[in-house]
């Protein structure tokens, strides 16, 4: 019964030694695999001092995070002396969507070039949608912005001088860029407007266009004295007037077109006058119209007075024939006038 116990005690550490083994051997396999997919990263990170280990690679793995960017850009900013990035920084940038080896060699860029900037405002820059990198590269060479911009299909702003002489001006711009003023700073568009605007206000206060053509350095002066980069991403170097031409006499043809709608409005206000007269004639017609209606009646009447006179014994019979010869001898002057009317109540014929 002894001997039996033992026999047993005895296989049972040989199955326990056995699966040591085989977990031992299954732990050294995993961590060979383990060692050699980030062998590569792992010696790199040793050997320059990135500080990322090698169960942080696994544990970025996990966090679906490329372990080589993250030891890429940690190499880079240890290699140039940049050392207080943190990994655990980079991973939270490349997580929310950023772009990681440029926002690194951005940093690299404005250490070199001796500007301040830190891996948070960098960061910021990058996931505003800018790109950081070229704001540095600006900021250490700046740019030129053609006014207006050649893309929107005009070449030449065109303003009007006080003596009514239009102006073409081609302006050239040159900023850099206010790394301070990147986030929430109005871009390329807001300065081109802002210039174009000082170019029409300041060729528009000139007295003749001839000032224009024969200083145009006053047209970048007085728009450079306005302060124009204000809340803008950029800070304006110069200002220079690259081309000036003289285009249409615009005072000419608006005093054209006033002329042209001043006639249009005598004219309008004359058929008024004219139709106003026609009325008036009209009217008058019609009242001589009633006029001569009431002259008839009036003389329709006066046979019937004469009748009258006759039968009271008022007019007599010689009297009578006096009348009618008094109206046939009207009627006989008018004849010969030319006019054919005979005088109501007349007989047109002397007794």
């Amino acid at each position: 019964m002894l001997g039996l116990t033992l026999g047993l005690l005895a296989e049972d550490s040989n199955v326990l030694k056995l699966a040591m083994y085989v977990v031992l051997t299954l732990a050294f396999l995993g961590f060979l695999f383990v060692f050699l997919r980030y062998a590569n990263l792992y010696v790199r990170s040793v050997l320059t001092g990135a500080g990322v280990g090698l169960f942080d690679m696994v544990a970025m793995s996990l966090r679906r995070v490329n372990p080589a960017l993250i030891v890429n850009a940690r190499v880079s900013l240890v290699q140039a002396r940049i050392p207080d990035v943190d990994r655990r920084d980079l991973e939270a940038h490349l997580l929310a969507g950023g772009d990681v080896p440029r926002v690194v060699r951005a940093l690299i860029a404005a250490d070199r070039a001796g500007i301040d900037l830190d891996f948070r405002t960098a960061a910021s820059i990058d996931l505003a949608g800018r790109d950081v990198l070229d704001a540095v590269r600006t900021s250490v060479t700046p740019k030129v912005i053609d006014c207006p911009n050649p893309a929107s299909g005009k070449s030449e702003v065109a303003a009007v001088a006080k003596d009514g002489i239009q102006v073409l001006a081609k302006a050239r711009v040159t900023v850099r860029t206010n790394i301070a003023r990147l986030v929430g700073g109005a871009s390329d568009e807001t300065i081109i407007a802002r210039v174009g605007e000082g170019i029409v206000s300041t060729i528009g206060s000139k007295e003749t266009h001839k000032e224009v053509l024969e200083n145009p350095d006053t047209i970048s002066k007085t728009v450079l004295a306005r302060g124009l980069d204000a809340g803008t991403a950029y800070e304006i170097v110069s200002i220079d007037i690259a081309d000036v031409d003289i285009g249409a006499n615009i005072g000419a043809r608006l005093q054209a077109d006033q002329a042209e709608a001043d006639k249009r409005v005598a004219q309008a206000n004359a058929e008024k006058r004219r139709a106003m007269a026609v009325a008036a004639e009209q009217e008058f017609k019609a009242l001589v119209v009633e006029n001569r209606a009431k002259v008839v009646l009036a003389e329709a009447e006066v046979p019937l007075a004469t009748a009258e006179a006759l039968r009271n014994g008022n007019l007599g019979v010689m009297d009578q024939y006096r009348l009618k010869n008094i109206l046939a001898d009207s009627s006989m002057r008018r004849s010969i006038a030319g006019e054919d009317k005979p005088e109501p109540g007349g007989s047109g014929t002397q007794s």
